[in-house]
């Protein structure tokens, strides 16, 4: 089975010829022009890692350069003559070294022997420092270590205020904490001295890092000479005092140097957190970079900082981008080049071929009188002349078998004609005959209920009378408000018997109607119905203002408003809004009204309405959508009564914007007559 993406090709000769033509243009070219682009952009990352890894290397050197350097100058100094002829006028030696250590380029020096004979020694204890230790064991030692801001100002009033660097938000840092960057970075180095009695002491000096631009800049000169980096890229190098800058050239503006700015998190966790050295672009102050961080590593064993050297990443970005474009540019050059000779010559090619694919699916859409007319001496065009032959003959014999067709579809549109109609008879009969077993039947079991009904209320009735025969004056009058209310409720369901005996055997009960005031009948079908109102939260607002009365019996009234009260409440679980209105219309002859007055009643509510295929069967008999709740009756029955009191039932609905019932029934006398 051929693939569906691929059917083209199976279905085409011509798809085939083109994909062998241009395949090695169109997706062998641009596939090995892309790997080869993509194998160069990996290279060209990597020589910039490489790059900045032995940038890295010469600052690290440098470093450490300077470490060395500055315990040499003090062991050097530590075997003068000098020094020992300061030692001999005083064995604290401190005028000496005070002089002495500004031409070495130191910020503080002196002499650290055991038991202590200075100030001094009681601000970097030997057991505190290992370089001070070491060199009272005879090593000297050099290495970058933190100095607290008080330490500084009790070796050098002027030298804790001149290391201060306040903290900058950064973007990318890790949020700035309250009170952080209080340490400085100091080059702590120390040298052995023998002392003329045979005693051992140490030559302590320190030269402090935080803003000390010179050192950084040396480092950014060296690593990054005139011509190292392409026009438009920025060789930088920074000292951290743990993720903040506290030496560098980064700039945050043209003239200004970002001095307690902060390192970013992700290389705050590899380098100070993991002690690993960083390889790779990272988010510097403002901008990205080609960055190598590696981590500082005090006296003690434990990275205080980082030493950063990096290159601005957007010109090499930049040039990458533009190659990359030029190589597009030169493949789409190409390729709008020789595609369109391709397609000129396949097109010649297979023109004939076209011009009978497009002749038959003509033919296939019903044109029979479409040719091909491209006959020519090759083999293409001798198929071409045969086509145009079998054409004919199959127009031909077409319009032969549209004649045979014709006919035979007019015999059977008159026959099934004739059973469409018997067919529809058929239904008619059978819904009227399913109908009236089902009203015959709801008749016996309604003559049933309502005569078991008769007798237990009968029963109610004479035991009420005995009861009040029974009680003397006082005593009856007493419960004669009760008593009424039995008699009330009695007759109600004796009312109630006598319309399920009407709806049962209407015959026996065509009596005509008194004149009904619609008013009293709403006020009373709205009173008996008040429970399934506040059930379901209803809020019914009345506008009764009609004044002519009807030919229709209370009773039967009462019952249609209940009933479609009741249905609204059903329609709305969760509460709305019913409004019942009245009012005098003239008579809608062309409704079949006849002539005078009217009285309309409008039942209208705001729940879901109902869509156009309910609305279309609601007063069908059994037909519901309560399931449970109902038998489908109740608007059947409304309608019956509305009928037999000469009037009209409409229903409207809107799906989404409610329901409305229109009740019209002939007035019994003309309006402004006796109420």
């Amino acid at each position: 089975m051929i693939l569906r993406p691929f059917g083209i090709f199976a279905r085409s000769v011509r798809a085939r010829l083109l994909a062998i033509a241009l395949l090695p243009v169109l997706v062998l070219l641009p596939l090995f022009i892309g790997v080869i682009v993509l194998r160069w952009s990996d290279r060209l990352d990597e020589l910039l890692i490489v790059k900045v890894n032995s940038d890295l290397t010469i600052a690290d050197q440098y470093l450490g350069r300077l470490l060395e350097n500055a315990a040499e100058r003090l062991d050097a100094l530590g075997t003068s003559t000098e020094f020992a002829a300061a030692l001999a006028r005083d064995p604290s030696a401190q005028g000496f070294l005070a002089e002495r250590r500004d031409t070495l380029g130191f910020d503080f020096l002196f002499l650290a022997r055991p038991g202590g004979i200075s100030r001094f020694d009681a601000i970097l204890p030997a057991d505190d420092w290992p370089v001070i230790a070491a060199a009272l064991e005879g090593r000297a030692m050099s290495a970058v270590d933190l100095f607290d801001a008080g330490t500084l100002e009790a070796l050098s009033p002027d030298l804790a205020a001149r290391a201060a660097i306040p903290l900058v938000p950064t973007a990318a840092a890790r949020p700035t904490r309250p009170g952080a960057g209080g340490s400085r970075h100091m080059v702590h180095a120390a040298a052995p001295v023998t002392l003329a009695g045979g005693g051992r002491a140490a030559l302590v000096g320190g030269v402090l890092l935080n803003r000390n631009l010179g050192f950084i800049d040396t480092i950014n000169d060296l690593v990054y000479r005139e011509r190292s980096l392409p026009e438009g890229s920025r060789g930088t190098a920074t000292l951290f005092l743990g993720d903040v800058r506290v030496s560098t050239n980064v700039r945050l503006f043209e003239n200004v140097r970002a001095l307690g700015t902060r390192v970013s998190a992700a290389v705050s966790d590899r380098v100070l957190g993991a002690s690993e050295t960083w390889l790779d672009r990272a988010f510097v102050v403002n901008d990205w970079y080609v960055s190598a961080y590696e981590p500082i590593l005090d006296s003690h064993g434990e990275a205080v900082g980082m030493l950063y050297v990096g290159f601005l990443e957007a010109p090499f970005s930049a040039a990458r981008a533009n190659s990359l474009l030029a190589v597009a540019l030169s493949l789409l050059a190409v390729l709008a080049i020789t595609v369109p000779v391709f397609l000129r010559w396949a097109g010649r090619i297979f023109l004939p071929l076209e011009r009978m694919t497009q002749t038959m699916a003509r033919v296939e859409a019903g044109d029979l009188r479409a040719r091909i007319d491209a006959r020519g001496p090759d083999e293409i065009g001798q198929v071409a002349g045969h086509l145009d032959t079998l054409l004919d003959q199959v127009q031909e014999r077409d319009a032969k078998l549209r004649d045979w067709a014709a006919e035979l579809e007019r015999k059977v549109e008159d026959r099934t004609r004739d059973l469409r109609e018997a067919n529809d008879r058929l239904e008619q009969a059978t819904r009227q005959l399913v109908l009236s077993e089902k009203l015959a039947a709801v008749g016996e079991i309604t003559a049933s209920v309502a005569h078991e009904i008769n007798n237990p209320v009968a029963v109610i009735q004479g035991n009420l009378d005995v009861a009040r025969d029974s009680l003397d004056a006082d005593a009856a009058a007493a419960v004669k408000t009760e008593f009424d209310l039995i008699d009330a409720q009695v007759h109600r369901i004796s009312a109630m018997v006598s319309k399920l005996l009407q709806f049962a055997r209407p015959d026996d009960y065509a009596a005509s109607a008194p004149a009904l005031d619609t008013s009293e009948a709403i006020q009373e079908a709205l009173e008996l119905a008040r429970h399934q109102a506040e059930t379901h939260a209803l809020d019914i607002s009345t506008d009764l203002v009609a004044r002519a009365r009807v030919a229709m019996d209370r009773g039967e009234l009462t019952q249609v408003v209940i009933n479609l009260v009741v249905n609204a409440a059903h329609a709305m679980p969760q509460g709305g809004a019913l409004r019942i209105a009245t009012r005098d219309v003239e008579a809608d002859a062309q409704a079949g009204a006849g002539d005078g007055a009217e009285v309309e009643i409008e039942i209208a509510d705001d729940g879901p309405g109902m869509p156009p295929e309910v609305l279309a069967r609601i007063f069908d008999p059994f037909f519901t959508t309560k399931r449970s709740l109902g038998t489908g009756l109740g608007l059947s029955i409304s309608q019956t009564l509305v009928t037999h009191a000469g009037g009209t039932i409409l229903a409207q609905s809107t799906p989404g914007a409610g329901s409305r019932f229109t009740i019209r029934l002939p007035a019994a006398e003309p309006v402004g007559g006796p109420v």
